[in-house]
């Protein structure tokens, strides 16, 4: 029996590819701790097992000499043989508990190894299984990761890494990034139930993940021609990224976007329609701030750069633009800039204008958006004509000279 038990351990490290000397002397430890339990040995035991013929030795540890005064324990032990019978049968079942946590812990380790040096990218997997905290993600055969979504409220310890109002399906196949790979050789677990849980940890919300959705998307990017600056991010609702181009030739925003949207229509297809602004970042903070408020018209921008302040003025009909829905386009501007941003519109900063010095950041002309004529006639009826370039009206409602000219709206005369 004991050398049939020998030859499965043989042929099951094999396969396994475990070395046969570890597995044993993890045995060895096993059953000394259990032995100890059930023959009630107050010092312990220490059980030996035959290499050759698979047979189990148990020893009581014995203490001699006198106990150390400090520690209070025992140096020196005499081994009594306490073999009791029947421990081929309770080696064989601690075996097979120890293989199995041996194949556990090397593939944990097997999988750490290789995904540890790959956080921060971006994976395809396919759902597994979902519960109320956390979904199961199929990485590969016998790989698998975790997408947390815990209630921060019950758990705050935890993880919500789900957009708001993302739902998953089994079998579904979802991007998501690699944030964390959990060591297992770490004694203290982390989290709650660490040990059954799956190594690797991603994420949904991570503004990095926009950074490489673009990147699979746009060659320019991948290839470092246009550069990712800044990404702000409301992960389910809206996001802004800034970019920019290291060649003069080519439009950062346009590449993008790309022809007729398709590139930026893939990404919010896979972000689950996601609203994605990409506007054009400039290292002057003034021109950074006014890109950053798109699609709100800016009319001026003051910097203050020892407090990181910027004050934005803005026209009356753009402020609710410019603010956006509960003030999310102004907040992730100021996340986009890294400054702290405060919007007024001209009728409220008129007076704070008047005061200020001339070393006010404005558009240049060139830069400056396609806006129409803000003449508006006696019947309030607002000019349907584009201003001219660096100007408010257009060709026929410009002062000039100090002569006004036409007044009807509708005249192109």
């Amino acid at each position: 029996m004991a050398s049939e038990m020998m030859e499965a351990l043989e042929l099951l490290c094999q396969e396994k590819h475990i070395d046969q000397l570890y597995l044993l002397d993890r045995l060895e430890q096993s059953l000394a701790k259990s032995y100890a339990d059930v023959l009630h040995l107050p010092f312990g035991a220490r059980v030996t097992i035959d290499r050759a013929s698979g047979r189990v030795y148990v020893y009581e540890l014995v203490p001699k000499g006198e106990e150390d005064p400090e520690t209070g324990e025992y140096s020196e032990f005499d081994e009594v043989d306490v073999t009791p019978p029947g421990t081929s049968r309770i080696a064989a079942q601690h075996a097979k508990a120890e293989i199995r946590a041996i194949v556990r812990n090397a593939a944990r380790v097997q999988i750490y190894e290789e995904f540890s040096q790959r956080v921060g990218d971006i994976v395809t997997g396919t759902v597994l299984q979902t519960t109320p905290d956390f979904t199961i993600i199929k990485i590969r055969e016998g790989v698998e990761a975790e997408l947390p979504h815990f209630d921060q409220r019950r758990f705050p310890d935890e993880r919500n890494e789900r957009p708001q109002g993302e739902r998953y399906t089994h079998n579904q196949r979802i991007k998501a990034l690699i944030i964390e790979v959990r060591d297992p050789n770490n004694a203290q677990p982390v989290v709650r139930g660490e040990r059954q849980r799956p190594p690797i940890v991603v994420s949904r919300t991570h503004p990095d993940l926009l950074r490489r959705l673009f990147e699979v998307e746009v060659p320019e990017v991948y290839d470092g021609i246009v550069e990712i600056r800044s990404v702000a991010r409301e992960a389910g609702v809206r996001s802004k990224v800034a970019v920019s181009s290291n060649d003069d030739h080519l439009d950062p925003v346009g590449a993008c976007v790309g022809p007729k949207g398709s590139r930026v229509r893939t990404v919010v297809s896979e972000l689950r329609g996601e609203r994605v602004d990409v506007v054009l970042w400039h290292d002057d903070p003034a021109k950074c701030v006014a890109s950053a408020l798109s699609p709100a018209r800016v009319s001026r921008v003051l910097i203050d750069e020892d407090k990181n302040y910027a004050t934005v003025i803005v026209p009356d009909d753009q402020l609710s633009l410019a603010i956006g829905k509960e003030g999310q386009n102004a907040r992730l501007a100021a996340r986009l800039t890294g400054m702290h941003i405060d919007i007024k519109n001209e009728s409220l900063a008129a007076g704070v204008l008047r005061d200020l010095p001339l070393t006010v950041a404005e558009s240049d002309d060139e830069d400056e958006e396609a806006h129409r004529c803000e003449y508006v006639g006696d019947n309030g009826a607002q000019c349907r004509n584009m201003a001219r370039p660096g100007s408010r009206f257009c060709g026929l409602h410009e002062r000039m000279d100090g002569v006004e000219v036409s007044d009807d709206p509708d005249s192109l005369i």
